[in-house]
Formats: structure tokens, sequence, C-alpha cells
């Protein structure tokens, strides 16, 4: 099956005796270690003539502002004070918060990524944290660079969750300076959700990090993870009323011309309704997913089904708010829409989360309603506890589960998941799901052991609507990880990537173990390789041994360039294969970059002729950051599938209001060769 490759650089590896106690020493002696304080905090100001957002920090407009400074690194040297000076200042008003920084550095700033939503942190770039409920679990993050690019998303779980998809309107401008640079922000009240009243506290936090050195640091800290809400800041005395623009409607047109097919158009419509400041209702009538960038194809060499992520913008909104360890829901399962409804907020301690959608699974206008619930209750400090309801009504039949999941932090570093799942459907045994899985994490570490108990029969019942890859399990898995940072020689940073795991079925027969062992370095001099090592145990229609030894190496000059090559070997259900990768990113202008990816997987024997090459090319011209040519090209020899996008987009009220022109070929679910010819597009999108 050709599909996404879950045992390459995701994969991890068991620890071999030594080698875990030594990883567990580690972790032991930083937990020692550690310092603890009572996190900073500002006085909020409100401004009484809004900045202009231009990148330039004048005194008049900034003098009232209050400043956060003495910045502490995450990485590399956690707890240390950063090696260059940053200072964030902070105003608002009644509908917007505005923060400046002034970042010093006396070196060459790095600055090349165009694209949103890119890893700006991999730029030298500036970042705001703003958990706007107060409940030191939940916020958003606005990030941008030197060119202005920006980035955004949510944050859920204490930092344990975040969702880069999520988008905003707001608006940011970067300036080199005679000092460095410096960036203003401009986040509308109206974009996120947020505690109104007199005399709020928002929780709040600022970060920067310098590329060359790869240094990341925060206002507020030291961390355990860059996103972890419960450490930040506090920004107090905000007196913020509830959303003015409480209606959000965009409406899309769309017309289509493709070979041997009659032209035509379609329209829909997505509306959010602010009912109060941290809850909202959203909708949408035929929305549209025509233009989006199909899966990449990538070598799967596991016989379980891939989990692929949701790329359509009515599920992006809230989509942290589903994650669980099992899951339940699983958006990829609904496929065209025809119409839908949302509701997410959050009321004191409570978390709500609802979905609708009426879609036709089968193409044979039948259609069928999925109806998604979830309630979240925040207990004890920074913990949750959750219900969560999954159905799908199709021929008057339901099916899909109930569950109940928490969340339990013990200590910064100390947590625990639990979740218990009661699927029903066409099956009434072994229909139950359960797991427990304490975990240590650090700024620099994890280690976590699961019990997982997974009947025969609940992926039968539930994965109409959810995802469970194989069930029919009593499951072990241990997993530690450990970075060290070395502060001067040949390297910069090692990690060691180690798995265990075991399962059996439910009458005792053992099914599968696997051991996963990873090592990567990364050399001062920019250099940076990584071995692997995979023994696994499968019993399916009969007893199989997997070996994969990989080795990687490649360079990367902290500027957007890289390149690198790595081969993969071993056995693999009684065929050997050899797997060859290779890839490559540059900027060919400051505006034009470009990315290549090589997949060449050879098997032997091959009685279903999977042996294939994958060439994947992605292409970006920016002319501004909001007008931009986009290229994305792949082959798989497999299935003769050759697929390209081009698609030229202007957004005239970013991120929402565009017009877009994209030419496709080939596009086609993940592994299947496609028929469609060539097809234009014109699609415009509007906001009110």
């Amino acid at each position: 099956m050709i599909g996404t490759r879950i045992w390459g650089r995701a994969a991890t590896g068991l620890t071999a005796g030594g080698l875990l106690l030594i990883s567990a020493s580690a972790v032991c002696a930083q937990t020692a270690g550690a310092v603890s304080s009572g996190p900073p905090e500002i006085g909020a100001v409100k401004a009484t003539k809004p900045p202009l957002i231009d990148g330039v920090i004048g005194d008049g407009e900034w003098e009232q502002a209050t400043e956060a400074a003495n910045f502490i690194q995450y990485e590399p040297r956690r707890g240390d004070r950063s090696d260059v000076r940053t200072e964030a200042l902070v105003l608002y008003d009644a509908g917007h918060l505005y923060v400046a920084f002034r970042a010093w550095d006396g070196e060459p700033i790095t600055a090349q990524l165009t694209q949103r939503d890119a890893e700006l942190l991999r730029d030298d770039a500036v970042v705001v944290v703003v958990d706007t409920t107060n409940d030191r679990r939940s916020g958003y993050y606005f990030i941008t660079n030197v060119l202005g690019t920006q980035a955004d998303g949510r944050i859920a779980d204490d930092g344990r969750t975040s969702d880069p998809i999520w988008d905003a309107p707001w608006q940011s401008v970067a300036r080199r300076t005679d000092y460095g640079w410096s960036a203003e922000f401009s986040i509308p009240l109206s974009s996120v959700r947020y505690a109104a009243g007199q005399r709020q506290t928002w929780g709040i936090n600022f970060g920067r990090s310098r590329r060359r050195t790869l240094e990341v640091s925060f206002w507020s800290g030291p961390l355990d993870n860059q996103w972890r809400v419960s450490e930040a800041g506090r920004l107090t005395g905000l007196s913020v009323p509830p959303p003015v623009d409480r209606v959000q409607v965009v409406p899309y047109g769309l017309s289509r011309l493709q070979d041997r097919v009659a032209p035509d158009w379609e329209a829909g419509i997505d509306a959010r309704y602010a009912l109060t400041p941290t809850t909202a209702v959203y909708g949408t009538l035929f929305p549209d997913f025509a233009t989006i960038e199909a899966d990449q194809e990538q070598i799967n060499l596991t016989r379980f089904e891939l989990t692929l992520p949701e790329k359509r913008q009515f599920f992006i909104e809230g989509q942290e708010q589903f994650n669980q360890r099992f899951p339940t829901f699983y958006s990829r399962r609904i496929a065209d829409i025809t119409a839908g409804g949302k509701l997410l907020g959050k009321q004191g301690p409570w978390t709500m989360a609802f979905i609708s959608a009426q879609s036709d699974p089968l193409g044979a206008n039948r259609a069928a309603n999925y109806t998604i619930g979830r309630a979240q209750r925040d207990i004890f400090g920074r913990s949750t506890v959750a219900i969560m309801g999954a159905n799908r009504r199709f021929d008057r039949a339901d099916q899909g589960s109930v569950s109940a999941d928490a969340n339990l932090f013990f200590s910064r570093t100390f947590s625990m998941t639990a979740q218990v799942v009661k699927s029903y459907g066409p099956f009434a045994h072994g229909t139950e799901a359960f797991l427990v899985r304490p975990s240590y994490d650090s700024s620099t570490a994890h280690f976590h052991v699961r019990y997982g108990h997974l009947g025969d029969r609940v992926a039968d019942n539930l994965n109409v609507v959810g995802q469970i890859v194989d069930d029919d399990r009593r499951e072990i898995d241990s997993h530690v990880t450990k970075t060290l940072w070395v502060r001067s020689g040949a390297f910069e940073q090692i990690k060691h990537d180690s798995n265990y795991n075991i399962y059996w079925g439910q009458t005792g027969v053992l099914r599968s173990w696997k051991v996963n062992e990873a090592l990567a370095v990364e050399f001062r001099n920019r250099l940076n390789t990584r071995v692997s090592w995979v023994e696994e145990f499968k019993r399916f229609e009969k007893d199989f041994r997997n070996r994969q030894v990989g080795v990687d190496l490649g360079y990367n000059t902290r500027e957007y360039q890289s390149v690198g090559t790595g081969v993969q070997f071993g056995r693999n259900f009684d065929a050997d294969y050899l797997l060859w990768t290779a890839s490559a990113r540059y900027k060919l202008t400051p505006e034009l970059s470009a990315e290549y990816s090589l997949e060449r997987l050879e098997l032997d024997p091959d009685p279903r002729r999977e042996s294939t090459w994958i060439h994947v090319v992605r292409a970006n011209q920016f002319f501004t950051k909001d007008l931009f040519l986009r290229l994305f090209l792949q082959t798989n020899s497999a299935i003769d599938r050759n697929n390209v996008q081009v698609v030229f987009v202007y957004r005239y009220l970013p991120p929402f209001g565009t017009i877009q022109v994209a030419y496709q070929r080939g596009t086609a679910a993940l592994g299947q060769r496609s028929t469609q010819g060539n097809t234009l597009f014109v699609k415009a999108t509007t906001v009110f």
C-alpha cells in the first residue's frame, strides 16, 4: 500500500537496559535541578490612540506601554538569560491587543520564510502567546519574522496539543533597524474567544528565536514546553467589552472548466456568530474543498490505515478539542459536506464543542448525518475531565461511540492520561476500550508507559466516524526521549529516541512486539545525521519478522536552504526492501523558493508491483505576503499517478478574502490513480 511512512523520522525506538537507565537518570537530575518561581506580571495600559502598525516603534505611540524584558532561554541553555536583548511593549483598546518588539542583534538577521503558517521559529522571529480566558490550559500564538510573514495557531492541553492550521485576521509589520529589527502586532479581539469585563487578567508570554544560534527565549520561564500556557506571565487590569463585530460571513463562488466535462459553477457560504466573548456558533452550506492541495504520496510499509491531516476550513476551528489517544472522531471520515453547523465555547470551567454535518458517504444520494459532541470540565488547576459522543446516522441506523477521558497534571512535569470508550453499532460484544498513560515531560525529556485494552469489534463499530487502526489488543507501550545540548566542541545537539511496544489479542495470543531505537546528532558545522533500528514481530495470516535499519545525512544552512539523503533497508513481510530518500530546499531568489523530495522503494519479491518512484516538488513565488503563486507536483510510478496543481492567490482581505485561479490535473485520493483531466478553477471569496 502506498501512503504516509509512519516508521521513518517520527518513529522511535526502545532503550536497551543501560541506555534506558542513563536517560531516566538524566531526566531525574534535570527535575531535581529545576528552580520554580512565580510568573511575572505586567499591567495593561489602554491606548488613547491606536498605534500605526508599520514596524516603526515611535515613542509617541508606545510611550505609555508596559514593557517586558529580560528574556530567558528555552533552548539551548534552558534557564540562562538570553544572549541578546529583547523588549516587548503592550497596549490594548476596546477592539485590539497591540504588541511591539525591539530585538537587538549585532549579527546578520536570518529571514527566509514567506509562506503563511510556515515554521517561522526556524527564522529570526518573535511570538506572542495569549491565554485570553486565563484558564492556564488553552490559548493562541501569533508569530512574525523580519519579512512580516505570519503564523498563528491554537493551543490546548497546556501546550501538549497545538493546531497550526487555525487562521485569524490580524496585522503585523517588521523592519530592520540600526540595532537589529523591530515588529508590531495588532490582534483584533473579535478573532479570539476571550474573557470580557472589568479588571480582567489574561495569561501572556513573549518569545524570540535566533536561527543562527538555535536560541529560543521567552519572557516568562524557564518553560518546560514552548506552548506551556500555565507557565506564562500575567497581563492584569484589562477592561474589555464584549466583541462589537459578532457576525462574520464568508461567501464564495467558484467556476470550473474541465476536459470532457461540461462547465459548471458552485457557491457556498461559511458564517460565524459570537454568542458571548468565549462562545460562537458556525454554519456552512456547500463548503468548497475543490482547490485544497492533494495529500502527499509517500511510502507505507505497514498493514494499517494511515492518518491524514485535516485541511478543510470548516473542521479546522476547534479541531484541537477532539484530540484523544483513541480517536473516536476522525474528521476525514466525513467526505463531501452539503451543510454543517458547529458550536465552540467556554463558560467558566466548562469547554464545549459540538458538530453536526450532512454528507453522502456512498455517493448514492443517501445522506448521512454526523453528530459529534464534547463537554470538558477544568479541575484541580490545569487538569481536565471530559465526556464525548460521536455518531453517524445512516439508513436509519446509528453507529459510533461514547467515551470519557481525563488529562491529569500532578506537577509541572508529571501527568497522566486516561480514556474509556464504549462503541455501538452492528456488533454487541468486544466493543469496549480503555487506556492509562502516566508520563513525564520536560523541555528536554519525555517518558511514558501506557496500557491499552481494545475489544475485537471496537473498530468495526466506531470507524465510520472515528479511527482505530487496529483493535483486538491488550497493549503495553513505553517511550523515552532525551535531548542533550552540548555547549562546546563539534556537537550542537544529541537526541536519543526509544520505544518498546507489545500486544496480545483478547484470547491471549501474542500478536506483535516492536523495538525502535534512534539517535540523531546535529553538529556545530550544520551537518546532521540520524541512525535508526527497528525489530518487530507481527502475526497476521502467519508469523512475520521485520527488520529495518536506516541512516540519514543532511546539511542545513539555518537560512532555509538544506539538503539531505538517507537509506533504509531490511526485511518487511517476506520481502527484502531498499528505500532511498533525498530532499532539498533552496531559495532561488528572496521571493522564490523550491522544495524537492524523492523516495525510491525496491521490494524483492514484488508480486503486487509496489516498488515505486515518488517525486514531490513544491515552489512558491511571493510577490507580496498576500500575492503569490504556488506549484505542487507529485508522481507515483506504482499507480501511474501524475498530479499537478498551480494556484495563483490574491488575499485582498487576509486571510479569508481571496481571489484564486487554480490549474489542476490528476488530483485524486491518496494512493489512487486519477483520471482527472486538465481543470481550471476560478474562485472568489469575501468577508462581511
